[in-house]
């Protein structure tokens, strides 16, 4: 199911169920191909938007947000804006989208 999909593509329903799985584990999710899976989501999807912003920015173009150059994100933060979006468009949306969304939620550019 996920194998032809580049990193920071699953849908936000995938990243959820997956999620919630691993939460019932407890601290012992971390050591799981799992989490170690949906970490690599979050991460990649961080990568590829750092990219996009700096080529952006590098061309003079604006950007959809302003980030600093660095930050953190807790994952409480991040599953509570992932659960923020309607159950209904979670399979359309994939991490990558969530991620992009967050950033412009969190570091809006001046107007």
């Amino acid at each position: 199911m996920l194998c032809g999909m580049a990193p920071g593509d699953m849908s936000v329903a995938a990243f959820l169920a997956r999620a919630t799985s691993l939460e019932r584990l407890g601290p012992l999710a971390l050591a799981t191909p799992d989490a170690q899976l949906l970490k690599g989501e979050v991460i990649a999807a961080g990568k590829r938007y750092k990219a996009r912003i700096d080529a952006e920015r590098k061309a003079g173009r604006k950007t959809t947000s302003c980030p600093p150059e660095s930050g953190t994100l807790t994952p409480e933060q991040w599953m509570a804006h992932l659960r923020s979006y309607p159950a209904e468009r979670r399979r359309s949306i994939s991490v990558y989208s969530a991620f992009d969304g967050l950033m412009r939620k969190r570091y809006p550019c001046p107007a």
